[in-house]
């Protein structure tokens, strides 16, 4: 299964190629260390937020949230029940 920060690593690793830049220089320019560049691109879990979001805005990338239904709702739908229902 692929995880969100899964799909993260993928775009920031593409973008960077794309641009020509090293972990380092990426680094450099987004004021993080080579070392969470490298976190970011293997998909750890769990990285600081500012520091991600100082990558991806070096990277003319950005992270957007948007409404999904949550997995107590695709239970809830699973089971035949709406979410308007009284449990």
């Amino acid at each position: 299964m692929t995880t969100a920060m899964d799909l993260v690593a993928r775009e920031v690793r593409a973008r960077r190629t794309s641009l020509r830049l090293t972990q380092r220089d990426l680094a450099d320019m987004a004021g993080v260390s080579e070392r969470f560049v490298r976190f970011v691109e293997r998909g750890k879990p769990s990285v600081q937020l500012d520091s991600l979001l100082a990558v991806l805005d070096t990277l003319g990338l950005e992270l957007r949230i948007a409404d999904r239904a949550s997995q107590a709702e695709r239970s809830l739908v699973g089971q035949g029940r709406s979410g308007s229902e009284a449990p």
